[in-house]
């Protein structure tokens, strides 16, 4: 559900949505409760409540940076694998210059086909296999067998480019794997999360203030960041969709240098 979610609603209007539901929500929710129990304006149990909201407020802090930086993991391994990818292919195209000129355009052209294809297969769904890439790769590989190493030199470059080549091939199978096995949080995770969520925002609305001016402002700073924390953990769910999320930018850093541009 948080995959179609964030891949489907644009991050500025989820983010609307996300604090006008729950902030504009809990306001309503204050109104209500003034009204139906007016004894909660006054403060005989602001005591209790001080101790409930600092516990709960404890809890949920904790549980929301552990979190948060459980998932900013995942998409910073996302982008080291990414930026691996995309540097052991600059090697490789950096390299093949000191091949006879028929075979350093031969592996160049195959590389450029393959990182082409490759980044086809990541924006038409980054845990999708494609055939045609798994074709270009083998054409890249084809392409660095047929290569005639004379010297020393040429011989190690070869050795390395073909180190570069797994590395490459390696790096697109975490990738593929990472994110055909992506389903975000479990339902137990959200669970939790959305109980704590409203335990604070419980707590903010039974709290005694006598002055409405001064309760609703409350109110709404504190579901203002409960949404916010709910935005950034959407988006931070998936290591490969939403607004913060690994891009292919390594792969079309290779093609410029492969194209020139």
């Amino acid at each position: 559900m948080s995959g179609w979610i964030v891949s489907h609603v644009p991050p500025g209007l989820l983010l609307l949505i996300l604090i006008v539901a729950i902030a504009g929500g809990a306001i309503l929710l204050t109104k209500g409760v003034r009204r139906q129990f007016p004894a909660l304006t006054r403060d005989e149990h602001n005591d209790v409540t001080k101790f409930t909201y600092t516990f709960i407020g404890f809890i949920y802090a904790f549980l929301i940076g552990f979190i948060s930086s459980s998932m900013w993991g995942q998409i910073s391994a996302a982008d080291a694998n990414a930026r691996a990818e995309g540097a052991a292919a600059v090697e490789m195209a950096r390299d093949a210059d000191a091949f006879a000129e028929d075979d350093a355009s031969r592996i160049r052209q195959s590389l450029l086909n393959y990182e082409k294809s490759a980044i086809a297969e990541w924006e038409n769904g980054p845990g999708t296999r494609t055939p045609e890439t798994d074709a270009a790769l083998a054409q890249l590989s084809a392409a660095y067998r047929q290569v005639t190493a004379t010297t020393d030199s040429q011989k190690t470059l070869l050795s390395t480019s073909f180190a570069n080549l797994e590395k490459v091939s390696q790096a697109r199978t975490v990738r593929l794997l990472t994110a055909r096995e992506d389903t975000g949080p479990p339902w137990p995770l959200w669970a939790v999360i959305f109980l704590t969520s409203a335990l604070v925002l419980g707590t903010v609305v039974i709290y005694g203030v006598e002055k409405p001016g001064m309760h609703y402002p409350m109110v709404a700073i504190v579901g203002l960041i409960v949404a916010t924390n709910l935005f950034l953990l959407l988006e931070a769910s998936h290591p490969y969709i939403g607004g913060i999320s690994t891009t292919p930018d390594p792969l079309y850093e290779v093609v410029s240098l492969l194209t020139g541009r």
